[in-house]
């Protein structure tokens, strides 16, 4: 794009308006966890998507992070530390850019798989310490603190939702921005080298560990930040904050939005949120959906909802976009046949076997079902074949469509090259 400064006004625009047009506490919640999400999962794809390395325990950073953050706040309201509030995620994102340093180090002298596995056991560990030094860490009751408990700035005690997500919205907007800039560094362009070719890197003269090391850092230094948001939204840190599922959400979620886009984590930030706070609590079985999502986008679409996006706006640039509206229309209406047909049968699975106390009646989408009677699963068995059957029907017309789009752009690439 020609005016990036348009694309980052309209962040800071959106930022800005969002809790004007969701206004309620449960909107205001999941918007400050959103902000929190987006610079997690940026910080994340530094390793990831920029740098090709693998992380199942990076959630050790914003953790030690959100625990000394919490240190930090108590002193500041025993009156031991005279220092801002709003500056207690800075001192989050300190730790755990010290944190990134030493373990780091260790870390990043290897890659590929053996990088993954030295980070899920640096993961583990820092995990079951958290459990052995009560003293640090709370115990499995955590540490609570309170955020009010410093000196009001201009009226502002961050007691009220509003004036907290205006803080970790101005944290996000700022990270988010410093993190572009790092992309477009020499150093984050030898990340880049490293992720695509080490053996060359290392023949033109640099040392891809100090590389990795030196990212390694950046990451974690956000990650930081991103755990002091988080004691500062929650008022409490647990050894939650630095255990394995923490981590798996951000590569699943940084994955899903595109760890090959600088935007794909903040599409994925956005989903975490809806994942763990709205669909948590629609059904039991969201795990299970969410394992599928991952399943198939990972099958069909590995670059995440990024790449979908960017083909479909290189598809509308060359003007191939309109023609196929309508095959959209068709796969959004077959899908939706499926996911009702197997979204019936998993819901009736889960209420037989966990809320048996209940009777056998339950509702699914507005539709009444008795998980005892043969006819509700054989009506919600029909449905899901109807719906994988017409859904296969159109994903072959579409992809015939696609196919010939994709080779009449390219025709028109190769005639653009050869007139230029």
């Amino acid at each position: 794009m020609k005016r990036p400064w348009i694309l980052w006004a309209v962040y800071a625009a959106v930022l800005v308006i969002a809790p004007m047009v969701w206004s309620s506490s449960l909107a205001l919640t999941m918007l400050t966890q959103i902000g929190i999400a987006i610079i997690a999962c940026l910080a994340y794809n530094v390793l990831l998507g920029q740098g090709g390395m693998l992380s199942f325990g990076h959630a050790v950073y914003s953790g030690l992070g959100s625990y000394f953050a919490i240190h930090t706040l108590n002193m500041i309201g025993d009156g031991a530390l005279a220092l801002p509030v709003s500056l207690v995620p800075l001192v989050g994102g300190l730790f755990g850019l010290l944190m990134a340093a030493l373990l780091g180090y260790v870390t990043t002298k290897k890659a590929g798989t053996p990088f993954a596995m030295i980070t899920l056991g640096i993961g583990e560990l820092v995990w079951a310490m958290s459990l052995m030094f009560p003293g640090f860490f709370g115990g499995e009751g955590g540490i609570t603190g309170d955020r009010t408990s410093g000196e009001a700035f201009f009226g502002i005690t961050y007691g009220p939702a509003n004036q907290l997500y205006y803080l970790i919205a101005v944290y996000c907007f700022v990270s988010t921005a410093a993190l572009y800039a790092f992309t477009r560094t020499p150093l984050g362009r030898m990340l880049n080298a490293v992720r695509d070719n080490p053996e060359r890197v290392e023949f033109i003269g640099y040392r891809t560990q100090v590389v990795r090391y030196l990212a390694f850092m950046v990451s974690g230094f956000f990650m930081g930040i991103a755990g002091g948001l988080g004691t500062l939204t929650f008022e409490i840190v647990t050894a939650e904050v630095v255990g394995a599922a923490r981590s798996g959400a951000y590569l699943l979620f940084t994955f899903l939005g595109g760890a090959g886009f600088f935007f794909g984590p903040i599409i994925g930030a956005v989903l975490m949120v809806l994942a763990l706070v709205l669909l948590s609590e629609l059904t039991q079985a969201w795990l299970l959906y969410l394992g599928l999502l991952f399943l198939f986008m990972v099958m069909y679409a590995p670059g995440g909802i990024a790449s979908l996006i960017m083909m479909n706006l290189r598809m509308h640039a060359f003007g191939k976009l309109k023609p196929l509206t309508g095959m959209y229309a068709a796969l959004a209406v077959t899908g939706f046949l499926i996911l009702a047909g197997a979204g019936a049968m998993i819901e009736m699975v889960y209420h037989g076997q966990l809320n048996q106390a209940l009777g056998p009646e339950m509702t699914f989408m507005g539709v009444p079902l008795n998980i005892e009677g043969t006819g509700s699963w054989v009506g919600a068995g029909i449905v899901l074949v109807v719906g994988v059957v017409l859904f296969e029907l159109v994903r072959r017309r579409f992809a015939a469509r696609w196919g010939q789009a994709q080779t009449e752009i390219e025709a028109a690439l190769r005639a653009r090259e050869q007139g230029a």
